[in-house]
């Protein structure tokens, strides 16, 4: 077996993760510092940073209504983070980011191979988002975005998206009737790309929740509450057509 994917099955995240883990040389294998592209057989003492690794956790999928003010990462201790709201015995890793200040569905895993097939852009999962915007956008502003935007910092337009205004709109406070709901549906996932175009295109998102990834909706999970995600969920992520798009199972989602 691949050394990166022994990495991955045993809760070190995704592959690209895994693979860093060994470029650094924080990995041996029977002592000696592990090279990318080793391969491990049974038997093998493999470590990382000098422990020990456990064997390969039951895999665990699950979906999460994330609340706004919680983290999607361990990097600030200070933070409360989606896993706080998770409590089973693996150690988990989110599989994409969601932002602190944006809520809704995100996906939770200790199975690297599974999250690098869900973030990974070759593979194109879509990712579907409904966004309240200050102001009414014109059909040029949106024409924009669908079409891709060349963001402050960037050597390269965003991939183009579906965007759409929500039908019908959403209830919203009184002192908001100006403004509107958008349904954005992307393959690609740059840090707060959605905030950073909206603000580009002068209408500053003001919530920002997440309803779909894959064949995996929202649904009626309220917030702060999370499910396990089917077998037949599981096999529709992992598995791709030759179109690109991905097999959705028949009855363990909610359509549009």
């Amino acid at each position: 077996m691949r050394l990166q994917k022994l990495l991955a099955q045993s809760g070190f995240g995704a592959r690209r993760k895994c693979e860093a883990l060994i470029v650094a040389g924080r990995v041996t294998v029977n002592s000696q510092v592990a090279q990318l592209g080793a391969t491990v057989s049974p038997g093998d003492d493999v470590r990382v940073d000098g422990q020990p690794i456990a064997l390969p956790e039951k895999k665990i999928y699950i979906a999460l209504h994330k609340p706004v003010g919680y983290a999607s990462d361990r990097s600030n201790p200070r933070n409360k983070t989606v896993f706080d709201l998770v409590r089973v015995p693996q150690r988990l890793f989110a599989v994409g980011r969601l932002d602190k200040d944006s809520s809704g569905l995100i996906l939770l895993t200790n199975d690297g191979e599974f999250a690098y097939r869900l973030t990974h852009p070759k593979f194109e999962h879509e990712k579907e988002y409904h966004v309240l915007i200050a102001g009414r956008p014109s059909e040029t502003a949106l024409q924009r975005w669908r079409s891709g935007v060349l963001l402050p910092g960037e050597t390269a337009p965003t991939a183009p998206a579906d965007v759409q205004m929500l039908r019908p709109q959403p209830p919203v406070p009184s002192e908001a009737t100006g403004d509107v709901w958008l349904r954005v549906v992307m393959h690609e996932g740059r840090k707060r790309q959605i905030r950073r175009i909206a603000r580009l295109l002068g209408h500053p998102v003001i919530r920002l929740i997440r309803v779909r990834v894959g064949c995996v909706t929202l649904g009626d999970l309220k917030s702060g509450d999370w499910r396990r995600l089917t077998d037949g969920e599981v096999a529709a992520l992992e598995r791709r057509n030759t179109d690109g798009t991905f097999t959705q199972p028949p009855d363990s989602y909610d359509r549009d």
